[in-house]
């Protein structure tokens, strides 16, 4: 790695992730794309900040990132609300940030991807794009429409014969970000930062934190029965404080 562009990475594991390689000697730059500046105490020597509103129009702004050799995308928003209470403009902006923004995005980088020189790539997804996953329909429609436009795309990276993939990165909940009024705290999400450029350098495809203690079984009784999960899920929420 030498450049990395890091969209999404004022906040959360997205700031991990762009700490993280900050502190490589591999790495020359990060450049961080967000809406809002790196808090002054997270700022490394090596961050280049830039402020984008992904709700805008031209994207020709990701043009300028010619020499990256490093894709994250973590932007993206959702807190817990029945659907009742999302209002249009919610759900306009919640796909046009949380699903064409990072295929927008990729699509202006598509050409490093399909190149065989290696090119790294992972998009935060959720577990919620998943399942059903009630107080969070349309946060979890956002996701399920990634990440059924990232499979596709690995099965065309693979059959053009290229090495590189684009990591599907679909955790649950996380703590230590400013996901759902959450607060920044890096101790609590650079482990998982490490994981996930651990698997994007072996140019993984799926990382779901977590997988073997909870989501495993998740998916399993999802599978089984969709309607008997999402009632549980529905509960679950309700009763975990987060509402």
């Amino acid at each position: 790695m030498k450049n990395a562009l890091v969209v999404g990475g004022a906040n959360g594991i997205g700031l991990a992730i762009a700490t993280l390689l900050a502190e490589r000697e591999d790495v020359e730059t990060v450049s961080i794309v967000d809406r809002v500046p790196v808090d002054a105490a997270y700022v490394k020597h090596k961050f280049r900040m830039e402020l984008f509103d992904l709700e805008n129009e031209d994207y020709s702004f990701f043009d300028s990132f010619k020499d990256i050799d490093t894709l994250v995308i973590t932007a993206g928003f959702g807190r817990l609300s029945l659907f009742e209470n999302i209002d249009e403009k919610t759900i306009i902006s919640s796909f046009s940030v949380n699903a064409i923004a990072p295929i927008r995005i990729i699509r202006h980088f598509y050409s490093k991807l399909l190149d065989e020189k290696e090119f790294y790539c992972g998009v935060m997804g959720s577990i919620a794009g998943f399942m059903s996953s009630p107080f969070f329909s349309v946060y979890g429609a956002t996701k399920a429409a990634l990440k059924i436009f990232m499979e596709s795309v690995n099965v065309e990276l693979e059959k053009k014969g290229t090495c590189n993939r684009i990591l599907n990165v679909s955790p649950g909940s996380i703590k230590g970000t400013a996901f759902n009024n959450g607060m920044n705290d890096l101790s609590q999400t650079l482990p998982l930062a490490g994981e996930i450029l651990g698997k994007m350098e072996n140019h993984e495809d799926l990382f779901i934190p977590r997988y073997e203690e909870v989501f495993k079984h998740v998916l399993k009784r999802y599978q089984s029965d969709f309607r008997a999960e999402g009632r549980h899920s529905y509960d679950y929420k309700l009763n975990s404080g987060r509402l």
